[in-house]
């Protein structure tokens, strides 16, 4: 059996009866049942997520893949392809915005080139990990950008890194990415799975001006008009249009599901991986946290098709991770309350009146 293959058939679903419990110890503490809203349901998930009623939490990790995309060439981008392998050493240098984020709240931050044109492997960059598998895909307007053996292995590339940060002793994972021209093949695996129409979806990515955007949407409407027959099956829609950043995302939403740890995605890319995820082992999403509702394109649309509430709305559109790592943040802050705040019983206070 396949690391995919193993990967999907381990994955249960969450853990009702520990979110109960959970949720009784909620209601055991100093304060009134539901005062602390949404954090409260975080809790729960998280409970049931782990399997653990305890809801224990160690530490965080954030994986950032980095790939590049043949559809670069059809002017879908206001940033030259080479500015990939530019951010890649800067995150992996410490000097990007996740790096920076990272570091603030102690996270594990895991950045590995999974396909960047350039490569770099042969004098590599500090803090930069290796997965690769190509030097970018194929343009999706002239066939598969990716083959199906290469789906697969991008798949895995981000199955293989979250075991590796849950083997650390991650219990809660982000997903962020970088690779100019990313927003456009994300925007085309949301159209189809979503059924949206890419006008809807699609935004201006690195900051594409009016007609750059116009270009943008016809792109994906000729992908999919090209891949539709691949739209049945979540791996073959992936290498039809998807990139292998994309793809290594979608993976570490699987493991982390497999290995009862929730995983929390980014903006609007990493919701195209988590799409996928689902729709190639559906369920998955019931183990997924969504960090923001990003401010490009379509996203509030795609997380309203997707049934998913994003923890944050901070007009946010840079990726890396970045929506993620607060939002983990967030998610430990409802963590420290549930197992730091006294019961009404530990601190003599006395509960509601009957």
């Amino acid at each position: 059996m396949s690391l995919l293959d193993e990967t999907v058939a381990a994955i249960a679903p969450p853990d009702e009866d520990a979110a109960r419990r959970a949720a009784a110890r909620l209601d055991s503490l100093t304060k009134p049942p539901g005062s602390l809203g949404y954090l409260e349901e975080i809790v729960r998930r998280y409970a049931a997520i782990r399997r653990d009623p305890e809801a224990l939490f160690t530490r965080g990790a954030i994986a950032v893949f980095a790939a590049d995309h043949g559809v670069a060439a059809a002017g879908v981008s206001a940033y030259p392809a080479a500015v990939t392998v530019e951010m890649l050493r800067n995150i992996g240098a410490g000097g990007a915005a996740i790096s920076v984020l990272a570091r603030r709240f102690g996270y594990e931050l895991l950045v590995t080139d999974v396909g960047v044109a350039t490569d770099t492997s042969t004098a590599p960059f500090p803090g930069v990990r290796y997965r690769r598998v190509g030097a970018g895909t194929r343009n999706f307007l002239d066939g598969p950008a990716m083959t199906p053996a290469q789906a697969r292995s991008a798949l895995e590339a981000g199955i293989a890194t979250a075991r590796e940060a849950i083997a650390g002793g991650a219990a809660l994972l982000g997903i962020g990415e970088m690779g100019i021209a990313n927003s456009t093949p994300a925007a085309a695996l949301l159209a189809a799975v979503t059924g949206i129409a890419p006008a809807r979806l699609a935004g201006r990515g690195t900051g594409v001006d009016d007609r750059g955007l116009a270009r943008k949407i016809e792109v994906i409407e000729r992908a999919l008009a090209l891949h539709r027959d691949a739209f049945g099956d979540g791996a073959a829609t992936l290498a039809a249009i998807g990139g292998f950043e994309i793809a290594a995302m979608a993976g570490v939403c699987l493991a982390g599901a497999a290995a009862s740890t929730p995983v929390v995605v980014d903006g609007f890319i990493a919701t195209a991986a988590a799409a996928i995820a689902e729709r190639i082992r559906p369920g998955v999403l019931g183990h997924l946290f969504f960090s923001h509702r990003s401010a490009e394109g379509g996203h509030a649309l795609a997380l309203d098709a997707l049934g998913a509430r994003p923890l944050l709305d901070l007009d946010m559109r840079l990726g890396e991770g970045t929506g993620a790592a607060l939002a983990m943040n967030v998610i430990e802050s409802a963590l420290a309350l549930f197992h730091q705040m006294a019961t009404f019983a530990s601190a003599g206070v006395s509960g509601k009146l009957e």
